[in-house]
Formats: C-alpha cells, structure tokens, sequence
C-alpha cells in the first residue's frame, strides 16, 4: 500500500511537470494600450528662510543662503505632497509618568520638472514659490517607464 501512494505521488509529479512543459509549445502575442490618466493636477509649494539665521559675513551672503533654503523648502513640500510623510515616534514610560517623547519625520523622494513662480523677500523672510504640473512629471515618467496594459492576446 506505501508503494502504491509513492507511486501515486511520482505519477502526479510527473504530470504537473509534463503539463507545465507543454505550456511553452503555445505561443501567442500580446498587444498593449498606453494608459493616460484623465486630469493632471498642479502641485504648488512655498518655502520660507529667516535672513537673519542664514550664515554669512555679509548681508549678501546671508541673502544667498536664504534664496537656496527656501528653495529647498519648497522642494522639501512639493516631496511631503507628492510622495507622503514617513512617521516615527517613541514615547517611554516609567512609573505610569511619560519620561521621554520623541518624534522623527522623513520625506524621501525625486522631484522633477517642478519650476519656480517666484522668488522675493517680504522683510526678514526669503520666500520661493515652486509649481510641479502632473502632466510635466507624466510625460517625462512616459519617457522612461511606458506604463501599459493589455490590449488583446492572440494565440498561435
């Protein structure tokens, strides 16, 4: 009886295998279709940078670092909206007294094709105002990537 069940279990293996060797012998050709999405949304970010906290000797360097951090900042939203905020926090408790609460937060992510609107002080503040329209970043990502789906499947 043991031999019998053996034997059934190499039978059935060499069937599976013989039914998965056939699929090959068929070919067929698969036709695709672009997907392009309805509507295109346009994305707009502002960063802000004291002049006063920015390095520098001058008043022209400060000037300088704060066009660059607003900026950044601006890219730093665009990110947040774009790709989401990555979370972290900890809190540890000891005797039903919260003893330490921390917080961390991350924004990882490529931005392309976004232009800057503006850029100008108001007082202390150096302020960028940055544009990302989706149907800029579609067309670069269709460049790239050629996002498809299955149009018809014929068989030979």
């Amino acid at each position: 009886m043991q031999k019998f069940y053996q034997f059934g279990k190499v039978l059935a293996a060499s069937f599976v295998l013989g039914l998965a060797g056939c699929s090959s012998i068929v070919d067929k050709h698969v036709e695709y279709s672009y997907v392009q999405p309805d509507s295109y949304p346009v994305l707009k970010a502002i960063g802000y940078a004291p002049l006063d906290a920015q390095p520098g000797t001058t008043d022209s360097e400060k000037m300088l670092m704060a066009i660059k951090v607003s900026k950044l900042e601006a890219y730093r939203e665009l990110a947040e909206q774009v790709y989401g905020h990555q979370l972290n926090a900890t809190t540890t408790v000891r005797g039903v007294v919260a003893q330490n609460d921390g917080l961390k937060s991350q924004v990882q992510g490529v931005i392309r094709g976004a232009r800057v609107l503006k850029s100008y002080a108001v007082g202390d503040i150096y302020t960028t105002e940055l544009e990302l329209d989706m149907k800029t970043v579609y067309d670069l990502y269709i460049g790239q990537v050629k996002p498809k789906k299955i149009q018809r499947v014929t068989y030979y």
